[in-house]
């Protein structure tokens, strides 16, 4: 084997331990999945999660981000979890859960809603279904993170945050953009749990105005 080609499989296999990492570390702790890692890595960058908060988890399915949510908020607070797919874990009292579309939802989503709101903070995980077109994937991506960032700037209230997925690539600018009209500070950050193959990173809108 060239030095090439074996310098690639040691790689490939520390990335592979890495990956399973948080993997195990996820059922290890009982998170249903790795991605609740990542939105520690934001809440420890950023400190947008307090004991008391109301949060809308956007995309919640399965369950991780909204899991550690409720653990950081506590029974002060509130938070809302919507996702296409049920959530099917065990959450606190202080946690209600829909299924539905939350950029069309039903008279029962929109009152609930209406009464809990305004929020301290929306968050977005959502990722469109892959076609292996970059360009088609990305454009799907950028569309379901401004359709979220259209429901953080309606239920968010002054001085809260926003943290939305998107995918690498132009339209990343553009959003960090329209994110700047809206909130104080707009980061990009990528955690380090994410995949190395991963094209996703995240927009963080701090302190809307």
């Amino acid at each position: 084997m060239c030095l090439a080609v074996r310098s690639y499989k040691v790689q490939e296999n520390k990335m592979k331990q890495y990956q399973d990492y948080y993997f195990k570390k996820a059922k290890q702790e009982n998170y249903p999945a790795r991605s609740v890692y990542k939105l520690q890595e934001i809440n420890n960058k950023f400190k947008i999660l307090k004991t008391g908060q109301k949060v809308l988890d956007l995309g919640a399915a399965p369950g991780s981000w909204t899991l550690f949510c409720s653990k950081k908020i506590g029974p002060r607070g509130q938070l809302v979890a919507i996702d296409l797919k049920p959530i099917e874990i065990a959450l606190p009292k202080w946690v209600v859960t829909f299924q539905g579309d939350v950029f069309d939802p039903d008279p029962e989503i929109t009152a609930y809603l209406e009464q809990v709101a305004p929020f301290d903070l929306v968050l977005s995980d959502m990722a469109p279904k892959t076609t292996g077109v970059k360009f088609a994937d990305q454009a799907r991506s950028y569309e379901l993170a401004q359709e979220a960032f259209f429901v953080a700037q309606k239920w968010l209230k002054k001085g809260g945050h926003f943290v939305v997925k998107i995918f690498t690539g132009p339209d990343v600018s553009s959003l960090q953009q329209e994110l700047r009209q809206v909130f104080q500070q707009v980061k990009q950050f990528k955690p380090k749990s994410s995949r190395q193959e991963s094209k996703e990173t995240f927009l963080v809108g701090l302190r809307k105005k």
